[in-house]
């Protein structure tokens, strides 16, 4: 059989579908069609084919019967000839030619995996982040733990100010008349943290508690609710209570309060910070080095990417984004404008991601195949160790594990590692 390689890493072939093949596609279909057909005389689904054809004909089967021989010679043709198709196949044929005891031939197109050339991936030169740890990185990460214990407290004196947090009585109205969702009772609001409509939080500063005011705010023009969007709307507001963060003082009792094992003073408490500041520098450094000799791989390596995998990595990335948005009760369209993203662009974002996941995978692939990478028993066990340990709260088994996952699949997941491995092994790394 002749395999033309297209562009785009595609391949055209044609497939013979011989008498006996359409034959035994015949009785296939029958066993399917006559389940559905009612002959006089016979129980549904027992009328025998002899019966059935000198009623309906052998052409009524037709249909079913070139699907079930086009699925089962493709197959058999793709797997003889070992091409890797990435995409459904469009198929192409002359359905007036086929007839019972002669052969047919029907055209396939198809995606297949490329064939990945190589460039430079061993010996990549790399800059590594810094791993050092500044005395100002301390003094932040202490500053959050800090704030992290604040108090809210009711703030004794005083107006309300910045970081204050409100609590009040809102009305919200346009031309006289109140609106949906406009009103609430003790609401509590962090002034300056703008999750309000621009400019109602500036209005309420330097207000006291038990104090009512009159605030005048206009909806953004791209506000979610497309009935208020661009509208002018009177918030009648009564304050009732300010409320201000008291962050405590660094101190060993406040060390002391955080219960972290065998920390009981500043000092230890200052090195159990650098600690673990240093141990997160060097996991993202590595992190780094590894994202960076896959991303300079790929980046020399050529080959064409089927459109057909680029738009599969697209729709399954899409799907766990929505699935995930889900999750957080939030409506897609509500996650975009969060993120100041037209679906456009987001839409392009996906794509370009595709690419990049994908080309990298591929050159992976292509370079533990070009080093002989394998995976030894050893290796896979210990693979499968680590996925059933990190499912062990929920009593799946080992045994569970390796009848979920193919043992194919691991070798895949091992070889790939391995191969990145190597990558960082033989980097000209500067430090």
């Amino acid at each position: 059989m002749i395999i033309d390689k297209l562009s785009g890493s595609r391949v055209h072939f044609e497939v013979t579908v011989t008498p006996d093949k359409f034959e035994h596609a015949l009785d296939h279909a029958f066993e399917e069609v006559i389940q559905k057909v009612e002959i006089k005389g016979f129980r549904k689904g027992k009328a025998p084919r002899n019966i059935y054809e000198a009623k309906y004909g052998v052409e009524s089967l037709y249909e079913e019967a070139i699907q079930h021989a086009l699925q089962e010679t493709y197959y058999e043709t793709v797997t003889e000839h070992q091409i890797d198709v990435v995409s459904q196949p469009k198929i192409d044929m002359d359905v007036a030619k086929v007839k019972r005891g002669t052969e047919f031939t029907y055209a396939v197109t198809v995606a297949v995996k490329p064939e990945v050339t190589l460039g430079e991936y061993l010996g990549l030169e790399i800059t590594a982040e810094s791993e050092d740890v500044t005395d100002a990185e301390i003094d932040s990460e202490i500053t959050k733990d800090l704030e992290r214990h604040a108090e809210m407290v009711l703030k004794e004196a005083g107006e309300l100010a910045d970081g204050n947090t409100a609590v009040f009585d809102f009305v919200g109205s346009i031309d006289g008349v109140p609106f949906p969702g406009g009103t609430a009772e003790n609401y509590e609001l962090v002034i300056g943290s703008n999750q309000f409509i621009p400019g109602f939080e500036a209005q309420m500063l330097g207000m006291t508690p038990e104090t009512e005011k009159e605030i005048v705010v206009t909806f953004p023009e791209d506000y979610h609710e497309k009935s208020l969007a661009n509208k002018e709307a009177t918030f009648h507001v009564n304050l009732h209570e300010i409320k201000e963060r008291v962050i405590p003082t660094l101190s060993d009792d406040f060390v002391k309060e955080l219960n972290l094992e065998g920390i009981t003073s500043v000092d230890l408490y200052k090195k159990d910070v650098y600690d673990r500041l240093k141990k997160a520098k060097i996991r993202t450094n590595e992190n780094h080095i590894r994202n960076t000799v896959v991303e300079k791989a790929a980046v020399n390596a050529t080959f064409d990417l089927p459109e057909e995998m680029i738009h599969e990595e697209v729709g399954r990335m899409d799907e766990n984004n929505k699935r995930q948005i889900k999750q957080y009760n939030l409506d897609f369209d509500l996650y975009l404008q969060y993120l100041n993203k037209t679906k456009e662009a987001y839409e392009q974002e996906l794509h370009e991601n595709a690419v990049k996941v994908l080309r990298q995978q591929l050159v992976i692939e292509a370079i533990g195949q070009a080093e002989k990478i394998e995976a030894d028993p050893d290796e896979i066990e210990q693979k499968y160790g680590e996925i059933a340990e990190q499912y062990q709260n929920q009593n799946i088994s080992l045994d569970q594990v390796k009848q979920a996952i193919p043992e194919s699949a691991i070798k895949d997941e091992v070889v790939y590692k391995k191969a990145i491995d190597l990558l960082v092994e033989k980097a000209k790394i500067t430090r």
